[in-house]
């Protein structure tokens, strides 16, 4: 009696665990962003080499997290975790008292590292936990903070600077990091493998591949040169098929492509690149648009993209329900026409027009956006055996980090190319922002399509009882 009391504790906190984990990472990826004007005063540096603490912790995600499976593993979900937890907020303390952009750089890399791991493994004792007709619910708690950290880092980060200082926004992590180590401690189940074979060759020609792209994407938004971002582009796909051939004649690779044999996998990964294309790039445009062509501050801006996280929890009592009665392939086929059509209301009101027409687009594309990430998460792991969780588990958080890479950079691309085209937006700058809206959503309205390839009965082992 005791065990069982003790699992059911178990499966009641361990969601809150990985929320814990996903919150830290998510508002540490956008939270620098307000704040790096103030740092660079602080440290006299100038604000375009601060960009370099942003991306060291990107390049460091990009590089670890392939390895998150295997650690997990070795060592067992609890260790491994924890020691994630340890290490991220070692890293934020050492960003706290940082002295110099070297310093910060390193405490950058030493969260990174922390960070790359958690999420992973943090879902990946969710899904050994879980029976699959339990997993959508518990994922679907867990991933509120996904779609909150967003949008929370830059009205949080902003407030910070401009009240307390900007040591405050890598302080925060360190309550947090200790909830999830004491609940870590108590609560996390302890998974290990039997197969610990360690595929380096593998990692190294993938970590490699995840990093020349990570860093295409990074060059992207801060270079006027479109060569050195297509040679890093070209060499990042290069790695990939290198390690295509590589997985196929090795024994045990750290990703095996008998995972692209799992239909619901292979169509989850490309669904999911495919939409976070438009998706990711809203969070980016329209604070920038608000405060460009609005003129308007960035705290407003944050503010007027904060309903978003609130109709996201709202939505997160609806998601089950729905999928329950459409099934996963109708409802991700509608979800994305939905999302798509709002991403091009974005670019309806013109400059005249007053800020606060976007704020129901955004609180209702919140709502969609949260039935968008709990599918598409789920069903991508629906079908996978047991020997393959861990690694499809892997491959799936590095998509996620990529896709949302990839998302950012395709928004800044359309941006550029109408903003250079100063005859087509009548030399009017918010109108460059209006049809890169219009263009965000159609791509997404037509990445809809890729979940076509879904069965109606695809997620059925997934429904609630």
């Amino acid at each position: 009696m005791p065990k069982i009391q003790t699992l059911e504790t178990t499966k009641k906190v361990l969601p809150l665990i990985l929320a814990t984990a996903i919150f830290m990472q998510m508002l540490d990826s956008t939270i620098l962003n307000t704040s790096l004007p103030s740092i660079a005063r602080d440290l006299n540096e100038s604000p375009l080499n601060m960009q370099n603490a942003i991306i060291s912790y990107v390049l460091t995600l990009a590089v670890f997290m392939p390895a998150s499976g295997f650690l997990a593993d070795r060592f067992g979900t609890r260790k491994t975790f924890i020691m994630s937890i340890i290490l991220f907020s070692l890293g934020s303390l050492f960003c706290a008292a940082s002295q110099n952009l070297t310093h910060l750089v390193i405490s950058r890399v030493i969260q990174g590292i922390g960070g790359s791991l958690m999420t992973p493994v943090g879902r990946l004792a969710l899904i050994k936990t879980f029976e699959k007709n339990e997993l959508v619910k518990a994922m679907n708690f867990a991933i509120i903070p996904a779609l909150i950290g967003p949008v929370l880092g830059p009205l949080v980060g902003g407030y910070m600077v401009d009240y307390l200082s900007w040591h405050w926004i890598f302080l925060i992590n360190i309550p947090i990091g200790l909830l999830g180590i004491v609940l870590g401690f108590k609560y996390m189940p302890d998974y290990k493998s039997k197969i610990v074979d360690f595929d380096l060759k593998g990692f190294l020609i993938f970590a490699c591949a995840s990093l020349l792209l990570s860093i295409a994407l990074e060059l992207f938004g801060n270079t006027q040169h479109i060569t050195p971002v297509l040679i890093f582009f070209i060499m990042g796909f290069l790695f990939l098929y290198y390690y295509y051939k590589h997985a196929r004649k090795d024994d045990n690779p750290i990703f095996p492509l008998n995972l692209f044999q799992v239909r619901t996998f292979r169509v989850g990964i490309l669904g999911n690149l495919a939409t976070r294309l438009g998706i990711s790039a809203v969070p980016l445009l329209l604070p920038l648009m608000i405060q460009i062509a609005y003129k308007q501050s960035a705290v407003t801006s944050g503010w007027i993209i904060a309903p978003m996280a609130l109709t996201a929890m709202f939505a997160k009592s609806y998601v089950i329900k729905i999928l329950n009665k459409f099934g996963y392939k109708k409802t991700l086929m509608v979800n994305t026409f939905i999302i798509g059509t709002l991403i091009c209301c974005l670019g309806i009101p013109d400059v005249n027009s007053s800020i606060y027409w976007f704020i129901p687009i955004i609180a209702i594309l919140g709502f969609f956006n949260s039935i968008q990430f709990t599918s598409m998460n789920s069903i991508s792991i629906a079908d996978l055996r047991n020997f393959q969780t861990s690694s499809g588990n892997s491959l799936v958080s590095v998509n996620q980090q990529l896709a949302v890479g990839f998302g950012i950079a395709f928004g800044l691309i359309v941006l550029k190319f109408y903003e250079s085209s100063q005859e087509l937006i009548q030399h009017e700058t918010h109108n460059a922002f209006r049809l890169t809206f219009l263009s965000v959503g159609i791509l997404t309205i037509l990445s809809g399509f890729v979940f076509r390839k879904f069965h109606v009965s695809d997620g059925q082992n997934l429904r609630s009882k």
